[in-house]
């Protein structure tokens, strides 16, 4: 029972907000401690560190998890990625060698669906844009086009992790729900009362709020283009709080000057978002700086869900958590995304 547990993240911004005194508290529970003394993530220091390893807790901009890196980890069980996607943690030596995964992917999407929701809400009900009539000394006018979510129809692209968490949010407004997914069973979809889209050509010329759900791999690159996006009725609402370069960004950004439809924005082709972006100033466009989840208060809760659920899995019941070999095939490469 008693594991050795190495803290692998190194002492960067991103180690505190994730590996807080009641994370540590939950992994010591599962045995001896080790954490990594280094300011970055060292392939070499890293295979020191593995030596005799049961169990080591990753973050953001781990490198891979290679043969090199992993040359001493014979002993290795777990990877608990801190994180959402692994794609770019993962390889197939560490999952041939029989090493198990487990990510915060599933806290993240809960979180980001409910942060679509809310920018849903918010671009609707145009809050923003009242908030600051209100701070610069004005009040409503009679030309009002603030809108409401009851009722409407809202097509999700994709049914991965967070559409799944999103429906059950979006059904006490009563929305019309459909998706667009290849790759996702007819049964999945009866289990969630949702209807499957006939084509994207359907679901962007039919309905009045469009969410992009897609991860970023190579089949999904520009995947969004100004033919589909021209074929949304004025007065609708484009959201992206999947991955930037799904969407032709340039097409968005000429569509959107028209000033004929809406969008919600939390992930870019390039981000930062380029100073010079013709999407900034645009008054039919909310722009967020990637952070629709999770949301601070959650990271201590993926820390402490992810050692809980090691703790489980040592008492014998079955891993949650997991992501298994032909899933993190389907996630986002980060590496990737910096590239588009």
């Amino acid at each position: 029972m008693n594991q050795n547990v190495t803290i692998l993240m190194p002492n960067d911004i991103s180690k505190p907000l994730f590996i807080t005194p009641a994370v540590l508290s939950a992994f010591e529970k599962l045995g001896n401690l080790r954490i990594n003394p280094h300011t970055k993530y060292e392939p070499e220091s890293m295979a020191e560190l593995l030596k005799d390893c049961h169990i080591c807790v990753t973050g953001w901009a781990c490198p891979p998890l290679d043969s090199n890196v992993l040359k001493n980890a014979k002993d290795l069980r777990l990877v608990v990625h801190t994180g959402g996607s692994v794609a770019d943690l993962v390889t197939d030596y560490l999952y041939d060698s029989g090493v198990r995964v487990l990510s915060g992917n599933e806290i993240f999407a809960e979180s980001v669906a409910e942060g679509t929701l809310a920018y849903i809400l918010a671009t609707l009900r145009r809050i923003p844009f009242y908030n600051q009539h209100v701070q610069e000394g004005r009040w409503k006018g009679i030309d009002r086009k603030n809108k409401g979510l009851l009722d409407k129809k809202v097509g999700l692209i994709g049914f991965g992790a967070i559409p799944k968490y999103l429906v059950p949010m979006l059904k006490p407004f009563r929305t019309h729900i459909q998706v667009y997914d290849p790759y996702v069973a007819n049964h999945v979809l009866e289990e969630y009362g949702i209807e499957r889209a006939s084509s994207l050509e359907a679901l962007f010329s039919e309905c009045d709020i469009v969410s992009n759900h897609l991860p970023l791999t190579k089949d999904t690159h520009h995947l969004i283009t100004a033919d589909l996006l021209n074929l949304m009725p004025p007065g609708t609402l484009y959201v992206n709080t999947g991955r930037g370069g799904t969407t032709d960004e340039k097409a968005l950004e000429a569509i959107l000057q028209k000033g004929e439809i809406h969008a919600v924005l939390g992930v870019f082709e390039y981000e930062p978002l380029p100073e010079d972006s013709k999407l900034r100033g645009l008054s039919n466009v909310t722009l967020i700086p990637h952070m629709a989840g999770p949301t601070a208060d959650r990271y201590e809760t993926v820390g402490i869900t992810l050692a809980e659920a090691c703790m489980s899995w040592l008492n014998g019941n079955p891993l949650t958590h997991e992501v298994s070999k032909e899933y993190a095939a389907k996630m986002t490469s980060l590496s990737m995304a910096k590239k588009s």
